[in-house]
């Protein structure tokens, strides 16, 4: 069980490319991260890939990744080791490329394990007290992977918006280590599923802390096709639930509005309220408002009709039969043959001549791999618009005929 001896304390600071990596260090020591994780056991990495094509604040940074590695390190954390999974819409094997996470890990001799593997058992985790929704979306067992239990982690989210949950963070980076591939079962009722994955959490993992990184921050439709803005912040907290909460208030959002945080602050998994938060370091009081907004995408608004509107009664159908690849598919096109190339690009090459797109270029071989609309992706396009007309169609006539 998890020592939450840092409940309800969340350290802030400003920062900047020149200093980033010692900032890492100070801002983990404010935030008491050696009393959260004890020494002597193996330390996980969750590191964050929302695309396997790099933008700005979408996955984890490679100086966030560098900062933590360097000061765990220093203090003594010998075993550490990167934790990845993998989604149905990113190719982990990629994004971490293409993201400059592999460079940082191969860099410190800090090796990686892939949830996804065939070596990693997945076993059956029985609650030791009652969940809100997950023993109900997956009756047949709820199976986590083997390899996270007993194992200190550090999530590693950055600050943006969601689609789905408003913003994501600490408690939402869970959900991707932690379920298995049929996770998007959860989605209809994701904001009670990361407060079954905290009291998991807090079940299988001796330690627990956070290290978010908003030096490039992202609004809008997240966690993808953002706009992104330069913060210059950094967090750090051992409660997922209140660093969540200030990087909400951060970004302009109520966070006791936000159902998963909330939920999880009356049932004493942290601390959600910002009157009942400490904050050490940077007084966000001074921070001139964000004023970010959560917004949908056409691919995220298909979802919802699945999930909250008229094609509710064909969720089981469109989500867990073997039509399900038509939704990943929408997602893929969605972002990669559409927005990418025609609106992403353009604000991929504004935030490289930023001062942290400049550091991001310094990893690495200096490259930034960014996808074009080729013949090929023109081909995709094409097949892409005709198979989800087709599908949507499919679909509607699918409801009228059951009503």
């Amino acid at each position: 069980m998890t020592d939450f001896s840092g409940k309800g304390t969340v350290a802030v600071l400003k920062t900047s490319p020149e200093k980033v990596l010692d900032d890492y260090e100070q801002l983990m020591h404010l935030a008491n991260y050696q009393k959260a994780l004890p020494k002597g056991i193996t330390t996980g990495l969750k590191i964050n890939i929302s695309w396997q094509t790099w933008y700005p604040a979408c996955s984890s940074t490679p100086w966030q990744i560098e900062g933590v590695i360097r000061a765990l390190k220093a203090d003594g954390y010998d075993d550490i080791v990167g934790v990845h999974n993998d989604t149905v819409v990113v190719d982990t094997s990629v994004g971490e490329i293409n993201n400059k996470h592999r460079f940082v890990t191969d860099k410190y001799h800090v090796p990686c394990i892939y949830l996804y593997e065939k070596q990693f058992e997945w076993f059956e985790y029985h609650p030791k007290q009652p969940l809100l929704v997950l023993d109900k979306v997956y009756p047949e067992g709820i199976f986590i992977p083997k390899a996270l239990v007993g194992m200190n982690i550090i999530q590693l989210p950055t600050v943006k918006t969601h689609v789905f949950t408003t913003i994501t963070g600490a408690m939402k980076n869970a959900f991707g280590g932690l379920l298995h591939r049929n996770r998007h079962w959860t989605h209809a009722v994701i904001h009670d599923t990361l407060v079954d994955l905290l009291t998991i959490q807090q079940d299988i993992h001796p330690g627990i802390f956070a290290v978010m990184d908003g030096t490039f921050a992202g609004d809008g439709p997240g966690p993808r096709a953002m706009r992104w803005h330069q913060k210059d912040i950094l967090l750090a907290s051992a409660d997922q639930v209140a660093i969540d909460a200030v990087s909400a208030k951060l970004q302009g959002f109520d966070p006791m509005s936000l159902r998963f945080i909330r939920l999880a602050h009356e049932k004493g998994l942290g601390i959600g309220d910002p009157r009942q938060i400490k904050i050490v370091g940077y007084d966000i009081e001074q921070e001139p408002p964000w004023g970010f907004v959560q917004e949908d995408t056409f691919a995220s608004r298909g979802q919802k009709m699945i999930y909250h509107g008229p094609l509710k009664p064909l969720e089981k159908i469109l989500l867990q039969s073997p039509l399900v690849p038509w939704s990943y598919f929408a997602s893929n096109f969605y972002h990669n043959v559409y927005w990418y190339p025609f609106v992403g690009r353009k604000r991929v090459e504004s935030a490289l001549q930023a001062s942290w797109g400049q550091l991001f270029k310094s990893y690495g071989d200096g490259n930034v791999v960014m996808p074009g609309m080729e013949p090929k992706t023109v081909k995709q396009a094409i097949v892409g618009l005709t198979l989800i007309t087709a599908l949507s169609i499919a679909a509607i006539s699918l409801l009228h005929h059951n009503k």
